[in-house]
């Protein structure tokens, strides 16, 4: 029987009451980014447990701080040497001696592009600063080492009931208490669970050795996190499974908050002398790879959408690794991001394909997964040399054209006309007349994306981040929260988990603490979209006597760069020059010369120009769109109550000529006008 059918059976079993109606969700939310195949999930009950809901405050801002002291690793060598302390390179952090234990065989881990330290043995973290002071206070004390519970309270940034509260603590309990395992259900009711996970070939045996547990009263699969020091439960991920029509979407829930939980599940199965592992984005996909192949196995906390470097000094043992992320071109993408933080020369890929699904899908399919982790590539090449070696990868952007293309808007479906969908490493300047409205459209446009997981920063030196965050909370829910203070409570916390960040820069600025701050959060936060929100404000008070147009250029190149080179797509906002009112922009009303159009990949423009066939309205003009050449025009309607931009369709000017390139499923509302 297949999981659909189960889950109907399952729904028309469990009796009503208690048991939240037909098309509730399950569990509140754990965050918006959609797993590999999972689904989003969504505000809900977990009445059945005796849990509340709400328990902890919320901020409504995330931001990434400009002042971040940057440190490289060549300094940080250079500090160990001066004072003594010895160290190994590895990976991706320099191991040395914990200075917070008696035995020196205890290693404490420095990560080479932050300097932030882990102690795996005390679970003492903090600032390559705090290391700092701790060496000091080593040798003005002239110990042998720290205490670690005194050492705690000082290292311990972390506000109170931002983390893990006792109620949080509860819940864990109440959960983990009240779930059974496998091998202690009925027959049929571990059966009807397996199923509706297609966990039916993993046995008993592994979902015991993981700590898998069934969350009876909701039919959930339970993972729990434990403590690497002592192994004690510091924390839970509920898999629920739901109905929507004809498919089957599942749901995570985390206890502690999302930001908070740091599990690398299958961590403690792990042995010290392990040194090969194979990491999945999900928890049954490590269960199926472990029980076919007896490989050490982990599944990351978040999927896809990150890879906290807290976690990277845990597989600092690893002399290989192989990434086997999903089968589908942006799981794909996110192991080849990934691979560079835990050093490429270790890493393997497994690229997506008919004869490599997920780990999941493969044991179900019989599959032997000893021989598809023996197919998997070396993530570096020191060169390309031939066709050959770039084969397979054109066939797969040739077999998945809809996920090559990019995330696709929702709210602008003209947009996904024209530039087909938003992708990573592109650079899209973004141009209109002041007072047109750029920074809410563009806030919008953003907010979009977010909304469907594209881990999104803000740099906003025009508008301070209150204000922004105020536009976009009001874009979020549609509604004036001003009107309705009630529900701020309820829409901060959904606006919350999205998984948006700000720079807390504000007025002019210097590009490299600017790209700075943009590396440290594509490393932190694996961020996968840039808004800057303006170019004028790079071109401070240190470029006055400087040739306007050639920093201008240098600035528009950095930027083009680091989308390159980081993966990640930039969007820059800047200026028009002086036109007059009654004309329309162009590529080339962009303020400056040429190459700010010439290095971008797209150019839009927002057009606030009274049309020569009719009454004037905003509109969005795609200029220039390097992934296929089509560009085009469609229609903006402001709504002021909301803040948002809705499309309609209109016909463009006649003196405006717009190329069509692609012309397939073309219709004539479709194309403004044809060159």
């Amino acid at each position: 029987m297949s999981p659909y059918r189960m889950i109907r059976l399952f729904y028309r079993m469990v009796p009503r009451g208690p048991f939240p109606p037909r098309g509730h969700r399950l569990f509140p939310c754990a965050w918006s980014q959609p797993r590999l195949g999972y689904g989003a999930a969504c505000k809900g009950d977990l009445a059945l447990a005796g849990i509340s809901r709400r328990h902890f405050k919320k901020d409504l801002l995330s931001s990434v701080d400009g002042s971040t002291p940057a440190v490289t690793v060549t300094e940080i060598r250079q500090y160990l040497r001066a004072h003594n302390i010895s160290f190994h390179d590895g990976y991706s952090c320099l191991h040395i001696p914990s200075p917070f234990t008696s035995n020196k065989d205890n290693r404490l881990f420095i990560d080479k592009t932050t300097g932030r330290f882990l102690c795996k043995d005390t679970l003492l973290e903090g600032t390559w600063e705090e290391f700092q002071d701790c060496m000091e206070l080593l040798q003005k004390e002239g110990c042998e080492f720290l205490n670690p519970d005194n050492m705690a309270s000082f290292l311990s940034d972390e506000d109170p009931e931002d983390g893990k509260s006792p109620l949080s603590d509860l819940e864990v309990t109440r959960i983990w208490n009240r779930a059974t395992w496998f091998h202690d259900l009925e027959e049929e009711d571990a059966r009807l669970i397996k199923t509706m996970f297609s966990i039916s070939k993993i046995n008993n045996s592994t979902l015991k050795k993981f700590g898998v547990k069934c969350f009876q009263p909701t039919k959930s699969l339970v993972f729990p996190w434990y403590s690497p020091r002592d192994s004690s439960m510091k924390g839970l991920k509920l898999l629920s499974a739901e109905c929507q029509e004809d498919t089957v979407n599942y749901v995570e829930t985390v206890y502690p908050k999302p930001c908070h939980y740091q599990n690398l599940f299958g961590l403690t199965v792990l042995g010290k002398k392990d040194t090969e592992v194979v990491i999945t984005s999900r928890e049954v996909d490590s269960l199926a790879v472990h029980q076919a192949t007896g490989i050490t196995t982990m599944a990351l906390p978040r999927g896809i959408s990150c890879l906290p470097p807290a976690l990277l000094p845990y597989l600092e043992q690893f002399k290989r690794i192989t990434l086997w992320l999903g089968d589908d071109l942006r799981a794909w993408e996110a192991s080849k991001l990934f691979s560079r933080k835990l050093n490429v020369k270790r890493c393997s890929l497994l690229r997506p394909g008919d004869k490599q699904p997920n780990p999941l899908q493969a044991l179900d399919l019989g599959l032997n997964l000893n021989k598809i982790l023996k197919a998997s590539l070396p993530a570096g090449h020191k060169s390309i040399i031939s066709f050959r070696q770039l084969r397979d990868e054109v066939f797969g952007q040739l077999e998945n054209l809809e996920q090559v293309a990019g995330v696709k808007w929702a709210r602008f479906p003209e947009l996904n006309k024209l530039l087909k969908g938003h992708r990573k490493g592109e650079l899209t300047i973004f141009t209109g007349p002041t007072g047109s409205g750029k920074t809410t459209f563009i806030s919008e446009y953003a907010l979009d994306l977010c909304m469907q997981g594209t881990n999104t920063m803000w740099g906003s030196f025009e508008l301070n981040n209150v204000r922004l965050a105020k536009v976009m909370l009001t874009q979020f829910s549609l509604q004036r929260l001003e009107e309705q203070l009630d529900k701020y409570d309820e829409w901060a916390d959904k606006f919350e988990e999205l998984p948006l960040y700000f720079m807390t820069f504000h007025g002019q600025q210097n590009i490299k603490s600017v790209l700075d701050t943009m590396q440290h959060a594509v490393y932190m936060y694996d961020i996968n979209h840039v808004i800057i929100d303006n170019l004028q404000f790079m071109m401070g008070q240190e470029h006055l006597l400087s040739d306007k147009f050639a920093v201008q250029d240098y600035i528009v190149g950095a930027f083009r760069k680091f989308a390159t080179e980081s993966s990640c797509h930039v969007t820059l906002v800047i200026h028009p020059r002086k036109e007059d009112d009654d004309k329309e922009l162009q590529t080339s009303s962009i303020f400056g010369s040429a190459k700010a159009s010439q290095e971008a990949d797209n150019v839009l423009i927002l057009q606030d120009r009274k049309l020569s066939s009719g009454p004037g309205k905003r509109h969005l003009q795609v200029s220039k769109n390097r992934f296929d050449g089509d560009v085009g025009v469609f229609g903006l309607e402001f709504n002021k109550s909301t803040l948002t931009f809705s499309s309609s369709k209109i016909k463009a000017p006649p003196k405006v000529k717009l190329k069509k390139v692609s012309k397939e499923n073309e219709s004539p509302e479709e194309t403004p006008s044809k060159k």
